[in-house]
């Protein structure tokens, strides 16, 4: 059942949905994505198994609201968000899995409001994003294009820059969003500081870390963010890059699913 709430400071609507019972468990998607891909790669149906599987949109992304200026994409804000959700879902405390940019906001939630979260799972995570980051993923140029050409010229750039067409799970997903909005996401993605290295020690909570092999800065961070929390262990997703981190998502339920059992 779709539901929706809204940030109480600046109003913004934040659409999600909560199915299953138990214990719940926010997940937070990447980059252009929407809350769809927890379902479609499979991921809500093996976790509602024994949780509430509470999934939302991010600002600026699938039925979310879509603000256009940049500051409204601030961390304390997607963290303002996130906590919204599970206020609205009646979820005091919660299990935690984000992807990519999903990860960032589940390390920031962790500093800012730990005794909302029982465990940490990232996929694909860190910390800290380098300048240029959205680029490398993605294609130099995609400001640009997002600008002059919208959506079609942002997905024929990334095409053009892996060589191949994109599966057209992934195009209908990017071409459904706002470029106006996802271009302010993106320059506030790149222009937020790094969570101190201080703060991501004190994180005590239990967390699961995975990132792919192929997927080299990501991987890298993981393993730093598991050398300084002490309850977390890194998970190498051997051959995966950034954009098949997820998919098949048997491996990485082989290891997500008995981490929160043993919880």
């Amino acid at each position: 059942m779709v539901s929706s709430t809204h940030n109480p400071a600046d109003g913004v609507e934040l659409s999600y949905d909560a199915v299953g019972d138990g214990e719940p468990i926010l997940l937070l998607h990447g980059s252009a994505l929407s809350r769809a891909i927890w379902r479609g790669f499979g991921y809500t149906k093996a976790l509602r198994e024994n949780h509430r599987v509470i999934s939302m949109d991010l600002r600026g992304h699938g039925r979310s609201g879509k603000p256009h200026v940049q500051d409204a994409y601030a961390m304390d804000v997607l963290v303002a968000d996130a906590l919204a959700v599970l206020d609205a879902s009646g979820a005091p405390q919660a299990h935690f899995g984000g992807y990519s940019v999903g990860s960032r906001i589940g390390y920031a939630l962790a500093v800012a409001a730990p005794e909302r979260l029982l465990s940490l799972t990232t996929l694909a995570g860190t910390f800290r994003i380098q300048p240029g980051s959205v680029g490398k993923l993605f294609f130099d140029g995609y400001d640009a294009a997002l600008g002059e050409d919208g959506m079609p010229g942002f997905v024929e750039g990334w095409e053009r820059r892996i060589g191949a067409p994109l599966d057209s799970q992934t195009k209908t997903a990017f071409l459904a969003n706002d470029a106006a909005a996802l271009r302010a996401y993106f320059r506030q993605t790149e222009a937020e500081p790094a969570i101190d290295e201080a703060d991501v020690a004190a994180i005590t909570l239990p967390a699961l870390l995975l990132a792919g092999t192929a997927d080299r800065e990501r991987l890298e961070d993981s393993r730093r963010a598991a050398e300084l929390m002490p309850n977390a262990r890194v998970v190498e997703l051997p051959g995966r890059n950034h954009g098949t981190t997820l998919v098949p998502a048997q491996p990485i339920l082989d290891e997500w699913l008995p981490f929160l059992q043993g919880l």
